[in-house]
Formats: C-alpha cells, sequence, structure tokens
C-alpha cells in the first residue's frame, strides 16, 4: 500500500506539472507583468452593470496585499463603449479605493485621456511596459493608443501595450473599428470569461458567496466593500440599468478581476473563496 501511494503521488504530482505547462503555452504572457517597472492600467466601463464596483472593492484588496502592495497602478472611471443604457455613479468609491491613483474618464474624456497618456509615457520611458484590465470596452483604449503614436511613433506599441479583455459581451458593445484599431495595434489577449469557474481563469461570480465579512480584516477595505456593496444595491436594475442576479441574491460579482488575475499570474485562484482565502488579510 505504501508504494501504491508514492506512486500515485507522484502521478499527481506529474498531471499538475503538465497542467502547469497546458496553460503556460495556451497563455504565454500570462504572470509576465514586471512589478519593479510595468504599469497595471483597470479599467471600468460602470455601465450599465454594477459588477464593476465589486470589482474595484476586489481590485483594492488584492493591491493591498503585501506581495503587491508596490504595484504601480491607475484606475479610470467610465471606459464605457456604444452600449445603451445609464451610467453607475462610482466616485465616491473610486475615491476611497484608489485615492489620487484614478481619473474620471465619464466626466472628462479628455482630460482622461491626457492624464493616462502621461502616466504611460512615463513608464515606457522607465523600460516598463502597460498592462491595461479592459474591465468594460476597449474605445478609451483606442483613444490611448492613438495618442501615443502621435507622440511616440518610435515606440512599438504591439509589443509594449498589453491589453486583456475577458467577456465577449464588452466587445461587442465596442465601436467595431476601435475593438479593430486596438487588436491590430497593441497586444491584445481574450482571456476565458471571468464568470465561471474552470475555465481557465478564475470565476468571481458567486451569488451564493454571504462569507465576505469573516475574510476581511483590515478596516479600510471593510469600509471599501461596505461601499461598493451599498452603491451596488442601490443601483442594481435601477432605471433600466442591467440587473445582476448575482448581487441582487446577496452574493458577489468581482468578474472583470480575473483580467488582473491574469496580467499577475494568479493561476492559482479557482474561485471567490480561494481569493479571499489566498490574498485578503
Amino acid at each position: 500500500m505504501k508504494y501504491k501511494a508514492l506512486i500515485l503521488i507522484a502521478l499527481a504530482t506529474i498531471f499538475l506539472v503538465f497542467k502547469s505547462n497546458a496553460i503556460d503555452k495556451r497563455f504565454p504572457l500570462a504572470g509576465k507583468f514586471n512589478i519593479e517597472k510595468d504599469l497595471l492600467l483597470v479599467q471600468f466601463d460602470c455601465k450599465t452593470d454594477v459588477d464593476d464596483l465589486h470589482t474595484v472593492a476586489a481590485t483594492a484588496t488584492l493591491l493591498a496585499n503585501p506581495k503587491f502592495s508596490n504595484i504601480h497602478y491607475h484606475a479610470v472611471a467610465g471606459t464605457y463603449g456604444i452600449q445603451e443604457g445609464l451610467y453607475v455613479p462610482p466616485n465616491p468609491l473610486f475615491q476611497l479605493a484608489f485615492g489620487e491613483n484614478w481619473s474620471d474618464a465619464h466626466e472628462n474624456y479628455n482630460n482622461a485621456v491626457k492624464h493616462v497618456k502621461g502616466i504611460i509615457k512615463a513608464t515606457l520611458a522607465n523600460q516598463g511596459d502597460v498592462w491595461i484590465a479592459d474591465a468594460g470596452q476597449s474605445d478609451f483604449t483606442a483613444s490611448l493608443i492613438k495618442a501615443i503614436q502621435s507622440e511616440l511613433p518610435e515606440v512599438n506599441i504591439s509589443q509594449r501595450i498589453h491589453v486583456v479583455q475577458h467577456a465577449d459581451w464588452n466587445e461587442e458593445v465596442t465601436a467595431p473599428e476601435n475593438l479593430k484599431f486596438v487588436k491590430e495595434n497593441a497586444d491584445y489577449h481574450k482571456i476565458p470569461d471571468g464568470n465561471a469557474v474552470g475555465n481557465g481563469t478564475p470565476g468571481f461570480r458567486s451569488p451564493d458567496y454571504t462569507l465576505l465579512k469573516n475574510k476581511i480584516a483590515n478596516p479600510e477595505l471593510i469600509d471599501i466593500w461596505q461601499l461598493a456593496i451599498e452603491i451596488s444595491n442601490e443601483y442594481n436594475g435601477k432605471e433600466g440599468r442591467y440587473h445582476n442576479a448575482a448581487i441582487a441574491a446577496g452574493g458577489l460579482d468581482f468578474s472583470d478581476l480575473a483580467e488582473v488575475c491574469w496580467i499577475l499570474g494568479l493561476q492559482d485562484i479557482r474561485d471567490t473563496e480561494q481569493f479571499f482565502k489566498k490574498y485578503a488579510y
């Protein structure tokens, strides 16, 4: 029996190694983010699904973890495309979660492009790459790339700016010419949807998850999550906005965080429970 157990352990180890290699071959740039030089740019459409608010809180949770607290990042609100429906006002949450590290493309699109462009230029000048998690559509990303091309024509954007998208719907409501432009000019990655478990990325849509209050001890993160839940409950399905059934049931939905997890190489996370177990504090 002892030898059988050893054989089973050896086979399990081989399987895990094979599985890991398979993931790497499928997504060769997953986890290539250079924490010393690169920029993590997280862009939220906030229209019309309130899941972005939960994703803001989850992003803040991840960035507060000591392992990732030194990441150079910036967030952008209002990076929506051509979809119908009303905006979900997120500003108090963005301010609480990100301090001064965010821009408001809903309030002033051109100013947001100009500000983020400056951050990107500084990153590129420092030999860093830019990793964009499009937690929404890619129209704002197209504007950024055009601005960088105009001012830095010598930069090979297809190697230096990486764009990650997880949702078919986000692509469908990006202006077609903008989506085409981003795919042709940036290093574009379409990854499996973060709403589902077991498809190659974490699944963070959890209608039955009610253990949040037991997972977070950091008072600042508790405040962020409370505000995210408060605003999302206020606007969920309101005045024709998308009705998020998982959030309406009292659960969580931060499915867009799958893109950030891919960028940072967090392939060990399966679902919401594992996320809080591994990275909340």
